[in-house]
């Protein structure tokens, strides 16, 4: 038992190492050839890409940092002030522990990988969550927070399953032009999958003010309720950041529980972006996209952009004019605003949900 706990440190000590900020950063040095500065605002018209990223374990976490370079390098290329990265962005750093693989084949042989991991994993999840937390953390800052920087993004770096006071958290991350960490959100509706895994759910939505306006990020199931996006609306959001990762085949109709008619129902640009392909014990698809209320697209479909894979790479961008998402607001036929409603009745009926 002692020459187990000895290897285990010194497995750690080596995770440490190869996972440092200052390798990632001088790593990235070599790569930037050029920075970039926030481009200007045309008035209140924000460019904004959403990223679909194909899942894949890396053993070395170089890889990673060169593979989230490559796609914050073609979001600065097309001109964007704001790129967002999909759910579960570290679940790919997992390919540095030895056997992580064989465990997921042997899951994914089980049943685990079609139905979100019904059926159970053969290893647990929130234990290498727990085990691993402390050395990725920050990899992924220092990742995200050089390449918002260098190329003069608004970066959303997607959200990360991370280990935080001894509870797992499903946590998306938002970064500056500056390379600051702005803020977080904790996703505040699970996957069953995820409540099995122990994952600890949020409990508040937060906004960001930025030099893009409003921003908030909600995380993939949290886009499957009303209430949601009726927040974020009365918190003055305008842009909402949604990172994805259905486990499950691509279904159109499936793919409507989400972002857009949240958008329809409480007037918001939505920026999603998806997590696609296979890794053992996981299978992922989705369109990221871009969207708005029917009224703000110029054929009235809601869509701006959108991936035209469900399991390939792939990135859609558009133009969000905010001042036109005022006027909307502003000028609803059928808003509804009654607040005096909402204070009376709501906070005692949502009081008796349970969890």
């Amino acid at each position: 038992m002692a020459l187990n706990g000895w290897k285990e440190r010194l497995f750690r000590r080596y995770l440490f190492w190869i996972c440092r900020p200052s390798r990632v950063k001088k790593h990235l040095a070599g790569r930037i050839e050029s920075r970039r500065a926030l481009p200007p605002l045309d008035g209140r018209k924000v460019r904004a890409a959403a990223l679909q990223l194909e899942a894949r374990l890396f053993k070395n976490p170089l890889d990673y940092v060169d593979a989230m370079h490559r796609r914050a390098r073609e979001a600065a290329a097309a001109g964007v002030h704001l790129a967002v990265f999909p759910e579960y962005n570290n679940l790919p750093l997992l390919g540095i522990l030895p056997g992580v693989e064989q465990a997921g084949e042997a899951a994914e042989a089980a049943g685990g990988a079609e139905n979100g991991g019904a059926k159970g994993p053969v290893i647990s999840l929130e234990d290498v969550i727990h085990y691993v937390s402390p050395v990725l953390k920050p990899l992924v800052h220092a990742t995200f927070s050089t390449l918002a920087e260098a190329y003069g993004l608004y970066l959303m770096a997607g959200s990360f399953l991370l280990s935080e006071d001894g509870t797992v958290r499903n946590r998306a991350f938002l970064y500056g032009p500056d390379g600051r960490l702005i803020g977080s959100q904790d996703k505040a509706h699970l996957m069953p999958a995820e409540e099995q895994f122990n994952v600890t759910r949020g409990d508040h939505f937060e906004a960001f003010e930025t030099g893009l306006g409003k921003l908030a990020l909600p995380v993939c199931m949290d886009a499957s309720y009303f209430e949601t996006f009726r927040i974020l609306e009365k918190m003055g959001v305008e842009i909402a950041l949604l990172p994805i990762a259905n486990a499950e085949p691509y279904n159109y109709w499936l793919a409507l529980r989400g972002i857009w008619p949240r958008l329809q129902e409480s007037p918001l640009y939505g920026v999603k972006s998806a997590l696609v392909g296979r890794v053992p014990g996981f299978y992922f698809t989705g369109r990221a996209g871009i969207f708005a209320p029917m009224e703000l697209t110029p054929d009235g479909s809601g869509v701006l952009a959108e991936v035209a894979s469900s399991e390939a790479e792939g990135m859609a961008v558009a133009e969000l004019d905010l001042d036109a998402l005022q006027a909307l607001r502003q000028n609803h036929p059928w808003r509804d605003r009654n607040r005096a409603l909402y204070a009376r009745y709501f906070p005692a009926i949502y009081e008796q949900i349970p969890g």
